[in-house]
């Protein structure tokens, strides 16, 4: 018989640490707090420790790339996997849930034996992924294989799928054959602790003495960092003076100027470094962000939560996030610092065309760049799925 989707228990699978904000760049964390809100009762199903996998695979890999120049991505393969996946069953024996909800978790599910409806929450898939992340490029054809066998199981062994953006679902139905009628885009939202409130958001201030830039990414050459550099000396050529924050990571040393301040990290899980990120968001008037490959960057959405538009490539899951002219502006992958900078130049010239860009910019986050909105989409899901009353 139906029931009340409150009462649903969930169990969290992530074999990393859920707790940690830094996972997954924090969607891990926000995603299971909108789950215990909206859902029913989480239960963690991890960390899952696999030190010994882990070590095993460091040296798989390094007598690869050794004697055949090729990485082996060891914590995307079998021998971490079935840890995974024995570790993961042992939990779930003995008690008792109506689904498993598995964060990123491709490895976790994989080699799983359950009945437990599993839904699968993901931003790419591995066949997206190779050969377009650094990471995932230059890899042993044996690598390549065991990551595509775990994406295919996962695929199959998952009652429904929720993906974060249109790119990612097409790979999932069109690359590894999966009911669309299971397949779900919903935007992941704002990793946040607490979003400003919309009047302080609109409240920013249009203009200091500089066109104020901020760039965050902890892959300086990935995230575009030398366009984005770029930008901050084509703008002062356009006769803008402007100052660049570059935060998460540290730039090679030929890229430096007396505008430019760098903060090597700051750890969302430190309340007072939190504050300083988003000082830096409610201060900056663009998030600058060229970035080579992405599959759902979170840090476009809590830019938003801001009023703080955002410049940015598109490629990958970026277009899902960033809508053109509403939250800001997706530039084509060979542009340079000099369109970037045209770009900019020109919002930023216009006081009334800047103002509506803040507006339409939080708007974006209030209407569906928020964990709520994702809460409440889910619950959706999981009520069809486990025929549920919503």
């Amino acid at each position: 018989m139906p029931r009340e989707s409150r009462g649903i228990k969930i169990a969290y699978l992530s074999g990393e640490d859920a707790q940690d904000r830094r996972t997954w760049s924090g969607s891990t964390y926000y995603m299971a707090q909108t789950l215990q809100k909206y859902c029913g009762e989480v239960s963690h199903i991890g960390p899952i420790n696999f030190s010994r996998e882990k070590l095993i695979g460091k040296v798989i890999n390094k007598i690869s790339r050794l004697l055949l120049k090729k990485s082996y991505f060891y914590i995307d393969s079998f021998l971490v996997a079935k840890r995974f996946a024995k570790v993961a069953a042992q939990r779930l024996a003995g008690q008792s849930f109506d689904v498993i909800v598995a964060a990123d978790g491709q490895e976790e599910i994989a080699f799983l034996e359950t009945d437990i409806p599993i839904v699968l929450v993901g931003d790419a898939t591995y066949g997206l992924l190779h050969n377009y992340y650094p990471m995932y490029s230059n890899l042993l054809k044996r690598s390549f294989d065991e990551m595509n066998t775990i994406q295919d199981r996962a695929i199959k062994k998952a009652s429904a799928l929720v993906y974060s953006s249109a790119w990612a679902a097409r790979s999932v139905i069109e690359d590894y054959g999966a009911d669309a009628g299971k397949v779900h885009v919903i935007p992941f939202g704002a990793n946040l602790e607490n979003p400003p409130p919309r009047e302080v958001a609109l409240g920013r201030e249009k203009k200091s003495d500089r066109c104020r830039l901020l760039f965050l990414g902890v892959e300086w050459q990935r995230k575009g960092g030398d366009i984005t550099f770029e930008t901050l000396l084509k703008l002062e050529e356009l006769g803008i003076p402007a100052e660049l924050v570059v935060c998460g990571c540290t730039p090679p040393k030929e890229f430096s100027h007396e505008r430019m301040r760098v903060i090597p990290f700051l750890n969302k899980n430190d309340e007072s470094q939190r504050k300083e990120l988003e000082r830096l968001f409610m201060t900056s008037n663009f998030l600058l962000l060229p970035t080579r490959s992405d599959c759902a960057p979170m840090v476009l959405a809590e830019a938003n939560a801001f009023g703080l538009p955002v410049i940015t490539t598109n490629t990958g899951g970026v277009p899902e996030v960033v809508r053109e002219g509403e939250n800001g502006f997706l530039l084509p992958l060979d542009a340079r610092g000099d369109a970037y900078a045209e770009m900019i130049a020109k919002a930023y010239r216009d006081d009334q065309y800047y103002s509506e860009l803040v507006r339409t910019s939080r708007a974006a986050f209030d209407n569906r760049l928020n964990w709520d909105a994702w809460g409440v989409s889910v619950k959706n899901i999981l009520a069809e799925l486990l025929g549920e009353i919503p």
